[in-house]
């Protein structure tokens, strides 16, 4: 695939996270940029602002009009495994002899000639490639990154650099997709079962997972979360957040004035203190591996405490809408229940006198149907338990699974299910103390209308 000679190209779900960081790449290297998705979102708004011309209906008749007056021989189509099968406009583009490649095939082009930092596993690949990029670019190395989430650093889920030496790109275990890609380092986070309807079981997912890890260059390295039982023919460097039997771990994490205080530990030896000001356990834990990436890039040690401190976050990851002494508002994407567990521990350690109303909205039909008891256990944390309606993505709906079905399992006193439009409203009459608002669908959307109402009620 010569990505020189394409002229234009069209992006099959151009609103995905990661589908729209490479619009962004191919529009900053001077392509035309088209695309079609389900639905208008603040993300869509932006890539037209940015000159993309997205349409919103899959009606092949529809098409975003100049992009059928390019050429088919210099002209690419993109597109994400979420989209189904049964996709008319992708129908009739392959019918009609366009070349039509995966995002992870393009991916894999686009970072070919660079040094690939992949980060992999089930929780923390958003948040941990953020901080390795920003850590890289605070550092003066020159890098590219492709990333899962707006990075605040850089208002941004990419960053460009015309001589870039290394690429961080977040490994998408979703349809195996993070096998096109040839690490020259590598974290692993997590390998929890997630994803069903592609991987038949959690072994199944396990294996991909150790073929991942087995393409880590050997003139590399590949950073395994200790506990997970996965070999590599790379030098192997195990990290935690406490376990002193990991090769990279914290020490003597407490807090001071809400930033977290650290000593890295790497090889028995004490690097030194490190403050972060991200809140959460697992966020600390995702800096140590970051941290562990630096130095093997070989990053002065004040270069990397100075990194930390300054990194900013990632949009919707524990992301501050109202922080007051008498209101917190939080919202997250957490979607899995290894993620709500974390969120919510988080939340109850720096607010542990308060009352905490989560509000979740669960994501797919089949990740609802095969963590139901999880999904439960996890919610039970929370003081009172607000669900929304399943968000479907790219799903039908399956008998008998729905939010009333996984409220059911929550063994909860105060616990409701809420449509949309009432939302608001119940949310007033709870008057939280702290709100926590969690789901990878379009909760998003309901942000703005929740802190405007609680704004409004606290004036």
């Amino acid at each position: 695939m010569n990505l020189e000679k394409i002229h234009s190209v069209y992006f099959v779900g151009i609103g995905g996270i990661g589908m729209s960081a490479i619009a962004r790449y191919f529009k900053a290297m001077g392509k035309n940029v088209f695309g079609y998705d389900r639905v208008h979102t603040a993300l869509t708004a932006n890539l037209e602002s940015e000159g993309m011309q997205i349409v919103y209906t899959d009606n092949p008749e529809e098409l975003a009009p100049d992009f059928l007056n390019q050429p088919i021989d210099n002209t690419l189509v993109v597109y994400t495994p979420a989209i189904p099968v049964t996709h008319a406009g992708l129908g009739y583009l392959r019918q009609h002899g366009y070349r039509v490649v995966k995002r992870s095939e393009v991916l894999s082009e686009i970072i070919e000639k660079q040094k690939t930092i992949a980060i992999a596993g089930t929780h923390g690949k958003t948040t941990t490639s953020a901080m390795v990029a920003h850590i890289l670019n605070h550092s003066g190395i020159k890098c590219n990154a492709f990333l899962g989430g707006i990075a605040l650093n850089f208002n941004s889920n990419v960053i460009l650099n015309p001589d870039a030496e290394y690429a961080v790109v977040e490994a998408d275990e979703y349809d195996r997709s993070f096998l096109k890609l040839n690490p020259f380092l590598a974290i692993i986070t997590s390998v929890d079962a997630d994803h069903l309807d592609i991987y038949d079981n959690a072994d199944a997912m396990h294996n991909a997972f150790q073929e991942f890890a087995n393409k880590v260059s050997d003139q590399g390295a590949v950073f395994i979360h200790s506990g997970i039982s996965l070999s590599a023919k790379a030098k192997k460097i195990t990290y935690s957040l406490d376990d002193k039997k990991a090769d990279l771990y914290a020490s003597s994490l407490h807090i001071e004035n809400g930033t977290y205080v650290f000593d890295v530990i790497f090889q028995s030896k004490n690097l030194g203190t490190v403050r972060s000001t991200y809140p959460g356990h697992h966020n600390i834990e995702n800096a140590i591996t970051a941290i562990g990436i630096a130095l093997e890039l070989g990053i002065e040690w004040g270069k990397i405490v100075d990194s930390i401190a300054t990194f900013a976050g990632v949009k919707r990851r524990f992301e501050y809408h109202i922080k007051r002494n008498d209101r917190v508002f939080i919202d997250d994407y957490a979607h899995h229940p290894t993620e709500i567990s974390a969120c919510v521990g988080s939340v109850k350690e720096l607010y542990p006198d308060s009352r905490i109303t989560g509000v979740f909205q669960p994501h797919l039909y089949s990740r609802t149907r095969d963590f139901g008891d999880g999904f439960a256990r996890s919610l039970e944390a929370l003081n009172e338990v607000v669900l929304m309606e399943i968000y479907p993505a790219r799903e039908e709906p399956i008998p008998g699974i729905d939010s009333e079905w996984l409220l059911n399992k929550v063994r909860t006193v105060n616990k409701k299910l809420v449509q949309r439009e009432n939302l608001v409203d119940e949310i007033l009459r709870l008057d939280p103390e702290v709100l926590l608002t969690m789901g990878a669908g379009d909760i998003d959307k309901m942000i703005e209308p929740l802190k405007s109402a609680l704004n409004e009620k606290d004036e």
